[in-house]
């Protein structure tokens, strides 16, 4: 049975990718994911942000005379608390690839035109195979629209692409007024990739304390419905290749993720709540499945579900949208006990 794949310029073994997860951190870990069948390694991000800040560390206790020190360490700005520092990033990179035979993809999400084009120069210059673009704004101000943002988040990308050599994946939300556009405008200028999409963090609210809670809670396989159908309308539409991520969880999800024409899938959640062997056994699924449907590799059934060959392609419009709507009884759902 052939799984293999084509993506970012690399030929995988598999479409089941470990996505960007703290799980990079362990060298061990890693070991195991490429045991279980990992065909590429992507590293979580690494923030602009978090360079800064560091850099912001060191120089404020530089600047702080020597005999000051003492015991009032305490009043010196500390950095913010992440999983791996810059240079432990960038030698973290360098030990995975000594640890493993497959790409090793570096991640990064900036804030300035310069930090993006800085930190994708030094990744690529400790040896990142690829580089994931995480592109994220928060546009808050009432005077930029969407296609200032739009705008601007492709400005960067080509600037990225125009100094660094190795291939660039980009990683959106799911938040732009026209994606399939915005993919195939970042297509053209030159990414080999497009995932869909970034799964945010949503930020609670402490009713009894009023404060802001920050809750990690894991992806359920009900968030792939969106990825799919957008992946779906994207897959004829952009010219590279596509990844999902978020929702991912079983064989059948890679599988309907690939009928819609993505060439590849990311697992964050369903690995860090079942271990890195938790791969191998997708892998296996999915080969059991495809035997038992007769299909003999994932280019024979990859996009036949996309919106132009669907035999219903009003199912990922606006038809299906009213259907669903006015096929909703209340005897099917009945109403909520919990009246809170």
């Amino acid at each position: 049975m052939n799984i293999s794949c084509h993506y970012m310029g690399f030929d995988l073994s598999s479409p089941l990718i470990p996505g960007a997860s703290p799980m990079v951190d362990d060298l061990d870990t890693v070991r195991q994911l490429e045991d279980a069948g990992a065909p590429m390694i992507i590293m979580h991000s690494i923030f602009e942000e978090q360079l800064l800040q560091e850099q912001l560390y060191i120089n404020k206790s530089i600047e702080y005379p020597e005999e000051s020190y003492g015991e009032a360490a305490t009043y010196l700005p500390r950095p913010i608390e992440f999983r791996l520092g810059s240079d432990a990033y960038l030698r973290q990179i360098a030990a995975i690839k000594e640890k493993v035979d497959v790409p090793v993809i570096a991640s990064l999400n900036g804030h300035t035109r310069g930090g993006w084009i800085k930190y994708a120069q030094l990744l690529q210059q400790a040896g990142a195979d690829g580089l994931e673009l995480n592109i994220y704004e928060m546009s808050l101000s009432v005077d930029r629209n969407g296609e200032q943002v739009e705008r601007d988040a492709l400005a960067i990308i080509k600037d990225v692409l125009a100094t660094v050599k190795i291939p660039v994946a980009v990683k959106l939300s799911s938040f732009y007024s026209a994606p399939v556009h915005f993919a195939a405008s970042i297509a053209r200028a030159g990414a080999k990739a497009v995932v869909i999409f970034n799964r945010f963090y949503q930020a609670d609210i402490d009713l009894e304390n009023l404060s802001v809670q920050r809750n990690l809670k894991l992806s359920s396989s009900d968030e792939l419905l969106v990825r799919l159908r957008w992946a779906a309308a994207m897959s004829t539409e952009v010219n590279c290749d596509l990844a999902i991520t978020g929702g991912v969880h079983r064989a059948t999800d890679a599988i309907k993720c690939i009928m819609v024409g993505a060439s590849a899938v990311q697992i964050v959640s369903a690995l860090l709540e079942n271990g890195p062997d938790h791969l191998a056994e997708l892998n296996r699924h999915l080969v059991e499945w495809m035997e038992a449907h007769e299909y003999t590799s994932l280019a024979q059934m990859r996009g036949c579900i996309s919106l132009p060959r669907s035999a219903e392609p009003e199912a990922f419009e606006r038809n299906n949208y009213m259907r669903i709507l006015q096929g909703w009884t209340r005897a099917d759902n009945p109403p909520n006990q919990y009246r809170g």
